[in-house]
């Protein structure tokens, strides 16, 4: 940098940045999934019951690490001392509860062990903890596994494309799942999420939360409602606001095409994906940031085995594979400015959507 000049973007940086944000192609793949698949090393697709809950452990001991030191020491602190420690509680916690909430989520996809009595119990308890109604996630997150990147049939993250949008779009912009022909709600065991076989596991989740919702009345009642709310309230907002920040940053981005009904099939829309970085949180979160590529294409796989896989599967997929290095705050302030809606290019295959800002 000269005198009185700017700093420049270094030119590494800058071809980085217009590597990650060049459209992936949206023809079918020269590779199917058994030919990625059998790439992976074998030992990749095996699941160790001990391994799995080796991390259930850890994440439960840091977590009852920072929930000691909270509620020891941090009421001991001068003002404003005291409200930075909760800060910074609130924070770790929330970000170790995370990584318990991910955990949780390969239970649903049966990566947990090999047996799915206990994938589904280890899941039930975690999740229900974080008040999180596990089987009614776990059906309605396969169908989105099952549907990615399809614009009718998706479950999440489905963009609006630019005739349905509203003039508070540009500012305000919440793109919903697919729609029902009701109201879904994964708490209405006769909801057109579920089916008639996972009606009696909608209540087992619904009783699951309440009995947790109850086990915390009663905290409250033991310990007063302000005590309930700075030890587990705000944890579990930022646990929730992780989740939203995750999903969002994964399925949304200026590269990634969306399909619909005429174009869409399994592999490119399990593709049009993106793996991100959030820094030290990609080990605290068990990686389901930087190898959810990966982990749609192969979700049974454990996800201590998916940072090998990811390696392997890159050169496979070559520009099929989407990676961003972007800082998340970065790439959130450019992802709400620029992924306003979906609009098929003129000049290219009308079924195939790609975002787009201009109202």
């Amino acid at each position: 940098m000269g005198a009185g000049g700017r700093m420049s973007v270094p030119p590494s940086q800058r071809k980085s940045e217009s590597v990650s944000l060049k459209r992936v192609p949206y023809s079918k793949p020269p590779f199917t999934l058994s030919q990625v698949k059998k790439a992976i090393p074998p030992h990749c697709f095996q699941r160790s019951v001990l391994r799995s809950f080796s991390y259930v452990v850890y994440d439960l001991i840091l977590a009852s690490l920072f929930y000691y030191l909270a509620t020891n020491y941090i009421h001991q602190l001068p003002q404003p001392l005291s409200f930075m420690a909760w800060t910074i509680y609130w924070a770790i916690q929330g970000s170790v509860l995370t990584g318990v909430w991910v955990i949780a989520h390969e239970c649903g996809h049966h990566a947990f062990s090999d047996y799915q009595w206990l994938d589904d119990t280890v899941g039930l308890v975690l999740h229900s903890s974080l008040l999180v109604p596990y089987f009614s996630w776990k059906y309605s997150h396969r169908r989105h596994h099952t549907n990615t990147g399809s614009l009718e049939r998706d479950e999440v993250f489905v963009p609006k494309q630019k005739s349905a949008l509203r003039w508070w779009a540009k500012y305000l912009n919440n793109p919903p799942g697919r729609p029902y022909e009701r109201f879904a709600c994964h708490y209405d065991p006769y909801g057109p999420i579920y089916n008639d076989r996972e009606r009696l596991q909608i209540y087992i989740s619904d009783a699951g939360v309440l009995a947790v919702t109850y086990g915390l009345y009663r905290l409250a009642l033991a310990k007063g409602l302000a005590w309930v709310v700075c030890v587990y309230g705000v944890p579990l907002m930022v646990v929730n606001a992780f989740l939203v920040m995750i999903t969002y940053l994964q399925h949304t981005h200026p590269s990634l095409p969306h399909y619909d009904s005429s174009e869409w099939d399994w592999l490119r829309g399990a593709l049009a994906t993106v793996d991100r970085d959030f820094g030290i949180l990609n080990k605290v979160f068990h990686n389901i940031t930087d190898t959810h590529v990966a982990h749609h294409l192969i979700s049974t796989m454990p996800h201590y085995h998916a940072m090998e896989a990811t390696k392997v599967i890159k050169p496979i997929l070559g520009e099929y594979y989407r990676y961003d290095g972007t800082p998340v705050y970065k790439a959130i302030w450019r992802e709400a400015k620029e992924c306003i809606y979906v609009e098929p290019d003129e000049e290219q295959e009308k079924g195939v959507y790609w975002f787009k800002n201009k109202i």
